[in-house]
């Protein structure tokens, strides 16, 4: 699987090409629609291409890329990210995060305990759910102010409010 390099964050991943004409399907990895929009640039595979045309239908965007001018070079780039410098997002307002900056973080509970960490992000109709992994094993947290406590990006933490049923009990030692 790529890595985004350092310093870049994912905006899109291209899932397949589309067209005779060099497009690609994406399936976007943000909710900015100005961020895949035409004019704006972003890298694929090492290279800056600016977007030439965008259309979005169904929670997919069909980009046009430059120098990508035919299903080949379409389909040479099928699963690769599309990423931007870090320092070229906008900054969010208090209480925003990108998905990013939540993956990874590590996640306890106000009463202390040590959760796991958030490894993904589900995107639902009502609210994102957070997918943690840790030794309760994989808890999904629904991202709402009544369990989502605190989020603290410089102490890489997540705190939530344990309620019945959400988080699974402790693994005994028998």
């Amino acid at each position: 699987m790529e890595e985004v390099p350092p310093g870049h964050v994912a905006v899109g991943r291209i899932t397949t090409a589309w067209g005779m004409r060099g497009g690609v399907k994406v399936f976007p990895l943000v909710d900015k629609r100005q961020r895949l929009a035409p004019g704006s640039s972003v890298t694929v595979g090492g290279e800056r291409r600016a977007i030439e045309s965008s259309r979005w239908q169904k929670g997919i965007v069909y980009l046009k890329l430059s120098g990508i001018d035919d299903r080949e070079a379409a389909s040479a780039v099928r699963g690769l990210f599309l990423t931007v410098p870090e320092s070229d997002l906008e900054t969010l307002a208090e209480g925003v995060y990108y998905r990013f900056q939540l993956v990874g973080l590590a996640v306890r509970s106000t009463a202390g305990a040590s959760l796991g960490v958030v490894t993904e992000i589900l995107s639902t109709g009502a609210h994102d759910v957070y997918i943690v992994q840790g030794e309760r094993g994989e808890i999904l947290l629904p991202a709402t102010d009544e369990v989502i406590k605190e989020i603290d990006l410089e102490r890489g933490l997540m705190v939530v409010e344990e309620a019945p049923g959400l988080v699974p009990e402790p693994h005994k030692e028998q």
